[in-house]
């Protein structure tokens, strides 16, 4: 899944979002019946690969619950919006490799010039692992020319 910032902001630059956006995305998945596999915020747009744990998952639930309570609160506290209207998602298919997936995801601030250390980039992580068996398990996927 893919959202983006409202006039694609660099809101997701400030850690204080980013962790409020973050905490509430890991509360609600679970509450909504998904585990946060791997998420991902670039300055203006995040991914999350989101895994349904359940037959009652919804993702546009989900979603709208996410995007309605952070950019609520967001409003509130800087008066301007947080999303843009809407996200991209892409179900994958069986033969997908999930962590060929996350470790795409993971190489976009890599390839953004952000970082030249994914571990140097604080705005990643996953409510399954902890970041350094993350990055265990997908370092061997990353394009080399991406590490450093």
């Amino acid at each position: 899944m893919t959202s983006c910032a409202r006039h694609r902001h660099a809101y997701f630059s400030d850690a204080g979002c980013v962790d409020a956006v973050t905490r509430h995305l890991l509360h609600l998945a679970a509450a909504r019946d998904f585990e946060v596999s791997a998420y991902c915020f670039m300055p203006d747009h995040v991914h999350v690969v989101l895994e349904a744990t359940s037959a009652e998952s919804e993702l546009h639930r989900l979603m709208n619950s996410w995007k309605q309570q952070t950019g609520y609160a967001h409003a509130r506290a800087t008066g301007s919006k947080l999303w843009q209207n809407g996200y991209y998602d892409h179900v994958l298919r069986k033969d997908e490799d999930r962590l060929g997936i996350i470790a795409y995801l993971l190489s976009n601030p890599l390839r953004a010039g952000l970082v030249s250390d994914l571990r140097r980039y604080p705005f990643w992580g996953s409510g399954v692992w902890e970041r350094d068996q993350l990055l265990e398990a997908v370092q061997h996927l990353i394009p080399e020319r991406t590490r450093r």
